[in-house]
């Protein structure tokens, strides 16, 4: 006899708040303030890091796809939604993205210019990535 490891019900990976979509359909534009928000749907996963205004929340759930093709991480649910509330506290526009979104998101073409190596950043930068990388027992005996 054989016996295996191998469950039969696949793995499921849940990250974010549950049930987004069900949760933004509760969400009204010009009502909604953000002490409902926080109560219907929590802290957001993340808010927007130039504007404390914009509030992002994250729903996630993810498999590993079969044998066949090696266990990758296969996403079943992907769903962002992002509200932007007014100095008063008031919802004034949300934006709810499927995973079908996500995927169909074009991304700029343009690529980021690398630094000169004789810059100040890039010195400033390596230095400090030595230190970081260095052991503490050689920090310890120069002192």
């Amino acid at each position: 006899m054989f016996t295996s490891n191998c469950s039969v019900n696949k793995v499921e990976k849940k990250h974010g708040v549950p049930f987004l979509e069900k949760k933004n359909e509760k969400l009204t534009i010009n009502k909604t303030n953000k002490n409902d928000i926080i109560s219907l749907m929590g802290y957001p996963s993340t808010k927007s890091f130039f504007d404390n205004h914009i509030w992002i929340y994250i729903e996630n759930k993810s498999t590993k796809s079969s044998l066949i093709k090696l266990g990758k991480t296969k996403y079943i649910i992907n769903n962002v939604l992002v509200l932007e509330i007014d100095n008063k506290g008031l919802l004034v526009k949300k934006e709810f993205y499927t995973i079908d979104d996500v995927n169909n998101l074009k991304y700029s073409e343009k690529a980021t210019l690398s630094t000169d190596k004789d810059s100040f950043v890039y010195g400033f930068l390596s230095s400090f990535k030595q230190k970081i990388d260095s052991p503490r027992k050689n920090r310890s005996k120069k002192r």
